[in-house]
């Protein structure tokens, strides 16, 4: 079994291990062929849905925790 680990950074994004396919809601998909990969959570990210470091110019506030899951 391998592991996957989120890791949701305190007062920022949330980080995953890449590569990985986005798909979207019509079904289209995207590689996205780096290492690591930056999601924004405040919103306010101008490069939706990756993080720009928009949330510490708007001063969002969100907790630290890591998910981790177990694939077959």
């Amino acid at each position: 079994m391998a592991e996957i680990t989120i890791e949701l950074r305190k007062n920022g994004s949330m980080k995953l291990p890449g590569p990985l396919v986005l798909v979207d809601e019509n079904g289209q998909e995207q590689v996205i062929d780096k290492a690591v990969v930056s999601f924004c959570r405040c919103g306010a990210s101008k490069d939706k849905p990756f993080c720009d470091g928009s949330h510490k110019e708007i001063g969002f506030e969100g907790p630290s925790f890591t998910v981790k899951l177990q694939t077959p």
